[in-house]
């Protein structure tokens, strides 16, 4: 296997400037999940105290519920007091602690109102059923702080300010084939774009495909980044194949059951011939949307037409106008992760107006033209556009066997067959890995496959590369070389 490659003069620093914010903020969220164990045994211990300070010194119903409306206040107190520590705020991940609190102290007080005439005491069977059902009712009601982060997106490093806007366009071309009603297709984009740009600034525009059944938002500190560094980032959803979007009626469009059944299967012990019938259809679909965002992208920007556009609100619709009037079309990229990754590497090869591809961890199944006994009959044509390929530490090793065993993966021929290639891969790196989604939730993330690596720390060294690369082929800066591979650890 040959690779073709620049070499380049501004090698990757690991421990650059930019990374040390990046560091900070990773420290920041460590510090956030001990905070979160914190607050649980804290609650936990003032349960567990008040039943053995009321069991030592026995006390009628009518202190009891006294007691326990004071225990109440002080939790609420302790939660407000926490508050100024990282990684406890008011967001949806303590909404439900909230209202927990909120509804206690209610109760409380109505027990106090209730039981102020009642001198005996109260069961210590009660008592310890009270206990348990607090601990867990709290313990519940925090779930979603140890599901979720604080996450709120790794520091940028460029010069610009990042704005953002968002439309939805309508292709009169297509009828959604996952509804019956007749109704077009329906793509949502989303814009993120320097806010502090000079009068008469164009920049390159660079298009993002997320995975099966992924989300616009699965790579938002790569569309932030870029955005900083003088691109126009536009991330779109494939409506059916996302995990939930929107359509212009306002109705959440969830990912149909029959495509995620399918992938899943593809990833078990689906035959070749299989995949290939499933995985026609999913490109099909995926290089559809592509090809028509970016078609759309250019009129509105070169044209002024923005018929195909529908907008929120006035606001969103001049904020898009807005990143529109900052695109260059002669210089255009394209991303994505997974089979996100794939509808890039296909968009790369069909249309010659593409001047950069970025494949994060994808197989690319648009050059599968076929299946037979068990393999794939891999397209075998040349490709011209600058490619780089990002491969997980697992897969990189499985390919490795696979190559050994002349076994015709689609990945193989793409690099064979093109003029200039590049790639690399993570060490202890899994496929979520190259997402922002192990940050916002490490249990998705690792239940969904993320490895052993610092997920902050390595995201920031796969956008540093991602606009190396982009700098190098769109905006004709500098020369551009990747490692073999990359730690994923500092």
């Amino acid at each position: 296997m040959h690779f073709t490659t620049h070499f380049c003069i501004l090698p990757l620093q690991p421990l650059s400037y930019r990374n040390q914010l990046t560091i900070l903020a990773s420290k920041q969220a460590k510090a956030g999940i001990v905070m979160e164990y914190l607050l649980l045994i804290l609650m936990s211990l003032t349960e567990i105290g008040f039943l053995i300070a009321d069991q030592i010194k026995k006390s009628s119903k009518k202190t009891w519920s006294v007691k326990r409306l004071i225990v109440d206040l002080g939790q609420a107190v302790l939660f407000a007091l926490m508050l100024l520590l990282p990684g406890i705020d008011t967001s949806f991940r303590f909404m439900g602690l909230i209202i927990l609190l909120v509804i206690r102290l209610v109760f409380a007080g109505l027990g106090v109102l209730i039981n102020k005439n009642k001198t005996t005491s109260k069961k210590l069977s009660g008592k310890i059923a009270s206990l348990i059902l607090s601990v867990l009712l709290i313990a519940g009601s925090m779930v979603p702080s140890f599901v979720f982060t604080d996450y709120e997106g790794l520091p940028t490093h460029g010069p610009y300010e990042v704005k953002q806007s968002n439309a939805i366009l309508v292709d009169k071309n297509r009828i959604e084939e996952y509804e019956s009603d007749g109704s077009y297709r329906e793509v949502p984009v989303y814009f993120f774009y320097p806010d502090n740009a000079s009068e008469g600034d164009k920049f390159p525009l660079v298009v993002f495909s997320h995975g099966a059944f992924g989300y616009w938002q699965s790579n938002a500190s790569t569309y932030l980044e870029l955005a900083s560094q003088g691109y126009v980032v536009v991330s779109l959803d494939h409506p059916y194949h996302s995990f939930f979007t929107k359509d212009t009626n306002g109705k959440t469009i969830t990912v149909d059951p029959d495509f995620m059944n399918s992938v899943m299967n593809a990833n078990g012990d689906m035959t070749e011939e299989k995949i290939y019938e499933e995985s026609s259809k999913w490109m099909k679909l995926r290089v559809g949307d592509m090809n028509f965002v970016l078609d759309e992208l250019k009129k509105g920007a070169d044209e002024n037409d923005i018929e195909a556009y529908w907008f929120e609100n006035e606001s969103s619709k001049q904020d898009s106008l807005e990143a529109l009037d900052l695109i260059d079309t002669d210089k255009i990229g394209v991303m994505g992760h997974s089979m996100g990754g794939a509808t890039a590497v296909e968009i790369g090869k069909e249309r010659d107006d593409i001047s950069a591809v970025i494949d994060l961890d994808g197989t690319m199944l648009g050059s599968i033209i076929g299946a037979e006994n068990g393999k794939y009959i891999v397209e075998d044509v040349e490709y011209h556009v600058p490619l780089f390929e990002f491969k997980n530490a697992e897969s990189h090793y499985e390919m490795i066997e696979l190559e050994k065993m002349d076994y015709p993966y689609p990945n193989f021929v793409i690099r064979d067959n093109a003029d200039i290639i590049y790639c690399t891969y993570f060490e202890g790196s899994l496929h979520m890995d190259y997402t922002d989604l192990p940050l916002f939730s490490p249990f998705l993330g690792k239940l969904l496959g993320s490895g052993n690596v610092d997920n902050a720390y390595m995201m920031d060294q796969v956008n540093s590369l991602a606009v190396e690369f982009f700098d190098c082929y769109l905006k004709g800066e500098g020369q551009f070389s990747v490692n073999d591979s990359y730690p994923g650890v500092r």
